[in-house]
């Protein structure tokens, strides 16, 4: 089940980042007394007892600023909203409630998501009388909690926990698996042109501008052999006239996550013209993060001139910029001329299947054996690393416990060794692969 998400919002300067770091538990978003430092949405997970969620920090709201920074921050919190499951909407107990609060409480009414009201800089118990008239903006009962002294935190977290849906409400018991599908990518790379052609027939929105597609849209498709896929077409983001600056594609990364999250295999769009820019780089990340599935897809391969070595050098050029994804398969077709979009489904077949696949422990260990016979594991100041024995923990990813006399003698360089081994015995293309480490007494 995909990890709920969690939207901080409010106008600009009540202590939302230092919220969110503490939360995070790291120095993630920037702290500074001036309106307007954190631009762009920053996102952690977060756990606590026994839940787990992404937490987004986004820049504060000012409703009526013609600033351009601004206005890029109100659309990116506003993107926040559309996608969070829980919003925090933060105000400012020492300065009081403000008409910008009001304004924004109204957005986050209409959004008729669950909004829980954070009263922050209550840094003493006597200063609690000061929330009482944040009661105006009928957001339910105000929390009292200062971010900076960490009072009042495990409350809100109780709060926003509360609302988190069910596990059991999710279940499908008996049924038939349907495959998720994520069709993932910066803005304007053919999203929904491919699902279109994946469907047969126009469900979603096509267009050459920008995030046409606002939210993430669904839809079942049933392939001859009887395969169930929900395709989840995710969206861009508005490009509006005004503002030229490159960095709104950033923008589309949160509208990824959560598709990400509950799909079991991501289709990475890349522009054939553009070839693997940062915005794809830092998707892709996401995808590798999350332990997901993946085809890469070159779309637009139309629109490239070529000669009969362009494809074969173009997989070189891809796969060596997303070099932690070198497993993954790479397709090149185009969207808008139906050219070899019927590949996509086989490939996405194969890499789930992959990420499925269930090795048994003996067959890990004869495999572990010819590894460590072909290459003898390091030995730092005379120790050398043995590993007993491997078995393999889970699936998608396919993930594999070793069992070794000193985990810090396991060097990077011989993990990736001991990956590149299995892949080429059991060949996971497509799919992440994990190893946990673990160190065993020594029997006496």
């Amino acid at each position: 089940m995909a990890k709920p998400l969690v939207a901080i919002i409010g106008r600009p300067n009540v202590g939302k980042s230092t919220f969110f770091n503490r939360l995070a538990g790291r120095r993630i978003s920037i702290v500074e007394d001036t309106p307007g430092v954190t631009r762009d949405r920053i996102y952690a997970d977060v756990e606590w007892q026994t839940h787990s969620f992404t937490l987004i920090d986004t820049g504060g709201i000012d409703l009526h600023s013609d600033d351009i920074f601004l206005s890029q921050m109100r659309e990116q919190a506003q993107i926040a909203m559309d996608t969070a499951d829980v919003i925090c909407l933060f105000v400012d107990g020492k300065q009081g409630l403000t008409d910008d609060d009001r304004e924004v409480a109204d957005l986050l009414r209409k959004t008729k998501k669950p909004v829980i009201l954070c009263v922050n800089k209550i840094d003493d118990i006597s200063q609690q009388d000061a929330m009482y008239e944040f009661y105006e903006l009928a957001l339910g009962d105000p929390f009292p909690l200062s971010a900076t002294n960490m009072m009042g935190l495990g409350d809100i977290l109780e709060e926003i926990c509360r609302h988190f849906p069910k596990e059991e409400e999710n279940s499908t018991g008996d049924e038939q698996h349907v495959l998720q599908l994520a069709v993932v990518g910066r803005p304007n790379v053919g999203k929904s042109s491919l699902v279109n052609r994946l469907l047969g027939q126009t469900r979603t929105m096509v267009s050459d501008i920008a995030g046409t597609t606002r939210d993430a849209i669904d839809t079942l498709l049933t392939s001859q052999d009887g395969t169930m896929y929900n395709i989840i077409d995710t969206a861009g983001i508005r490009r509006k006239a005004q503002i030229e600056d490159a960095s709104l594609e950033r923008y589309s990364v949160l509208r990824s996550i959560a598709a990400i999250q509950r799909c079991d295999v991501a289709l990475l769009l890349i522009d054939a013209r553009d070839g693997v820019t940062e915005q794809d780089t830092k998707i892709a990340g996401i995808i590798h993060d999350e332990g997901k599935a993946v085809v890469v897809v070159v779309n637009k391969w139309d629109a490239v001139e070529k000669d009969t070595n362009t494809m074969e050098r173009v997989r070189k050029e891809v796969l060596d910029k997303l070099k932690f994804m070198d497993y993954a398969p790479v397709l090149f077709l185009s969207a808008l001329t139906g050219q070899r979009t019927h590949t996509v489904l086989d490939s996405v077949d194969q890499v789930y299947a992959q990420s499925c696949k269930r090795i048994p422990t003996g067959i890990l260990n004869d495999i572990l054996a010819d590894a460590t016979t072909d290459l003898q594991p390091p030995a730092t100041n005379g120790r050398r690393l043995k590993i007993y024995y491997v078995t393999q923990q889970s699936t998608c990813p396919p993930t594999f416990i070793f069992f070794v006399n000193d985990e810090k003698l396991l060097h990077f360089s011989y993990q990736r060794y001991l990956e590149n081994y299995f892949r080429k015995s059991f060949d996971f293309t497509g799919t992440p692969v994990r190893f946990i480490i673990r160190q065993r007494k020594k029997e006496s």
